[in-house]
């Protein structure tokens, strides 16, 4: 069958505007390898590109919450504008002072104080930790984790909760839609975490029927657990079995290995004020942190608020999420702040660095960036996705050209087959610069994320290395120097180091050329998806 000329000649005409469209407003503040893959897409099969650009195109959120974002950000930098861009002590360089300010400017929260209290890498003994710090509770307890699953691993963690919930702690929960509605035992969580007393709710929920709506592309995948505002834990685990409840994962003997860093000081206030700004976003409630009248009650999970705030309302109340700090002499950064279980703890400067849809200059990219340029001996990086834009991979071969020395710690395997190809396909620039490349050995997958820098500074949190965690998800990392934190997380990397194997550029020369091609078909498929 054939269609009549007169609408042959309209379709062909239609795709060609399609495409001159494209062609002028795709790039428009975006990454070349980004549009090029769009237009490629546009160009090749218009009737399906245009659609899904249309539905996934923008990095960014709109309308409502990207105002409240705003305004919660300015609101920040002027309640903490009688802090030091550092703290007492801190001895940061002419370059570190300036990537705190930068990252101030970006995300309005300022660098603190803060001592380690432990590194946690076995996923059931962190959980165990977890709910230890939980029983100690006497008022608030925030979760905000994107997979969550109350499985035979993690019930220490939720009965925690409970037991919590029932002395009269208030418990809330964050959980994200999309990240953890595909594992066993979905269906009835929400029941079980209500029945136990918890508040919960979802993050950027997909429930149309619902009035409650998200792009299914940005998500938000923070994972933080902040005890009575003077404990958190930051870091890369979910809350779920480390094999992810999957037959094919058991059958193979896999397994997820994290890390989370446990705090205590100043800096736990940011955490609880970035936990504060997502359950204001997801539940439309000012908590009781801000010292206002209590929103109405509505039943926690997956209803609609009954009930909104102007974006006004929301930014005059956020100072009260974040608790007065500097009214009291700081500790000095570098100084001895023993702890239990840590009697040789000493106090970090600490930055929290939240990141996401809701931060178009994507703060934790600037800040990855800016530490690289700016390192003069060792850089040392872990991430499980890596798939690097155009200025990383160019910052971190360009240190690796000026001497430094530069480590990347992956995974031989990835749980994603088009991640584990497109971040195969930089391999051969990475090795070319003297880059040193370290695949932690399957079945095992490596899913901490951390930096390292000159032996001073060290970033660890929820991001990867990925278009995706710059610009997609909501992400957080923590920042610190000046204290110990960057001396374990290099204690962190002799222990990957001695178990991992090191691709060589005569190991890669052997890969067979099929391997290489779907290499580089799923590097320009990362940039969409």
């Amino acid at each position: 069958m054939t269609l009549p000329s007169s609408l042959a000649t309209a379709w062909v005409v239609i795709e060609y505007v399609i495409k001159i469209i494209a062609l002028g407003t795709i790039p428009e503040n975006r990454r070349p390898s980004s549009s090029t893959a769009w237009l490629i897409l546009i160009f090749l099969l218009p009737v399906v590109g245009l659609p899904l650009y249309l539905l996934l195109g923008s990095p960014r959120v709109t309308g409502k919450r990207y105002r409240q974002q705003v305004e919660v950000n300015e609101m920040a930098l002027r309640y903490t504008a009688h802090l030091p861009d550092a703290p007492p002590g801190a001895s940061e360089s002419r370059h570190l002072e300036s990537i705190l300010r930068m990252n101030r400017r970006l995300t309005g929260l300022p660098c603190l104080t803060g001592e380690v209290i432990a590194l946690h890498d076995d996923s059931a003994a962190t959980y165990a930790a977890m709910a230890r710090a939980i029983d100690g509770a006497t008022t608030s307890v925030s979760v905000e984790c994107y997979i969550q699953s109350w499985d035979d691993v993690t019930d220490v963690f939720y009965s925690a909760l409970e037991r919590a919930a029932a002395r009269g702690v208030k418990v809330r929960l964050l959980l994200d839609h999309l990240g953890s509605r595909k594992y066993p035992g979905w269906k009835t969580l929400g029941k079980r975490l209500s029945a136990a007393g918890i508040e919960w709710w979802l993050m950027m929920p997909l429930l149309p029927f619902r009035l409650r709506w998200r792009r299914p592309d940005l998500r938000n995948h923070r994972k933080l657990l902040i005890i009575d505002n003077e404990r958190a834990f930051i870091g890369s685990h979910n809350i779920i079995d480390p094999t992810y409840l999957l037959r094919r994962n058991r059958r193979a003997g896999r397994v997820w290995k994290d890390l989370t860093v446990e705090v205590t000081g100043a800096i736990v206030a940011e955490a609880q004020a970035v936990f504060a700004m997502d359950w204001l976003f997801e539940a439309d409630e000012l908590l009781d942190v801000f010292a206002l009248s209590p929103a109405r009650k509505r039943k926690p999970g997956v209803s609609r608020p009954v009930h909104k705030r102007s974006t006004s309302t929301i930014a005059e109340a956020l100072p009260e999420a974040i608790p007065e700090v500097g009214q009291e002499p700081a500790p000095t950064v570098g100084s001895a702040a023993p702890r239990p279980g840590r009697p040789d703890a000493v106090v970090n400067a600490m930055q929290l660095v939240p990141s996401g849809p809701g931060y178009p200059l994507e703060p934790n990219l600037r800040m990855f960036l800016s530490l690289i340029q700016g390192a003069t001996r060792r850089v040392s990086i872990t991430s499980p996705y890596f798939i690097p834009d155009e200025a990383l991979l160019a910052a971190i071969t360009s240190a690796a050209y000026r001497g430094v020395r530069v480590e990347l710690f992956v995974g031989k395997e990835s749980d994603q087959f088009i991640v584990n190809h497109a971040q195969r396909s930089y391999y051969p620039a990475l090795l070319a610069a003297g880059v040193r490349i370290f695949r932690y050995p399957p079945p095992t997958v490596l899913h901490s994320k951390y930096m390292t820098v000159d032996g001073e500074v060290a970033v660890i949190g929820s991001s990867n290395m990925d278009f995706r965690s710059f610009t997609l998800n909501y992400e957080v990392m923590l920042l610190a120097f000046g204290g110990d934190l960057d001396d374990l997380l290099r204690a962190n990397d002799d222990a990957y180091r001695a178990v991992s194997e090191e691709l060589t550029a005569e190991q890669w020369a052997a890969e067979p050329r099929y391997l290489r091609y779907i290499d580089n078909v799923c590097r320009l498929m990362s940039s969409v998806l």
